[in-house]
């Protein structure tokens, strides 16, 4: 359904076990970029209301997430610590800066879709091999319970790009993004976060 075309090394929930602190603090700052990306949608499409809509809901679950992991933290006698940086998305990003056109305000606007869906695609795949895989059985419980809200973001930022990127080949676009993107996954997988 997600249209991944590598899957994450499973060893990777092996990593992700040595290290639970650092997993949640990484992940509960991915909600927390995830709600921002969403309000900066609205700020940057107010035309489309649909999309102010959907990001509006999309920004309170993400952030209602962020409140979940954090709490799961405070259960376990964990900090938040301080936000990490992210290469996996950096190396999206950069992908989409230099390989795509963004003279059109549409192009722009499919790329902005196409970099959110890709990381929620990412996310809810990840979060589904952690609610499969990781030997702790209330973080399975939980991954299971956030892994369909990924998959529904992530839905939403495709029909957005679909919708409204009159001019653009949206698929074709995608398809090559996903080519890249598995590329990049074998260089990731290694780290006790969730892209790395």
């Amino acid at each position: 359904m997600l249209g991944l075309k590598m899957a994450t090394d499973p060893r990777w929930v092996n990593i992700v076990e040595k290290n639970i602190e650092e997993i949640l603090t990484d992940h509960a700052f991915c909600e927390q970029k995830a709600a921002s990306n969403a309000i900066s949608m609205i700020v940057q499409y107010p035309q489309y209301t649909d999309l102010v809509k959907a990001m509006t809901e999309i920004s309170q679950e993400e952030m209602e997430h962020f409140g979940m992991v954090h709490e799961k933290m405070m259960e376990r006698g964990m900090k938040l610590g301080f936000e990490r940086k992210d290469p996996y998305v950096h190396d999206l990003a950069a992908y989409l800066k230099q390989n795509k056109n963004t003279g059109s305000r549409e192009s722009h606007f499919v790329n902005q879709m196409l970099f959110a869906a890709m990381i929620e695609a990412r996310s809810c795949e990840r979060f589904k091999i952690l609610s499969e895989e990781i030997n702790d059985e209330d973080l399975r419980v939980f991954y299971r319970s956030l892994m369909e809200s990924e998959a529904r973001h992530y839905i939403t930022f495709l029909n957005f790009a679909r919708k409204y990127g009159k001019g653009v080949d949206v698929d074709a676009r995608w398809k090559d993004f996903l080519e890249f993107e598995a590329s990049l996954m074998s260089k990731y997988g290694k780290k006790e976060t969730m892209h790395g």
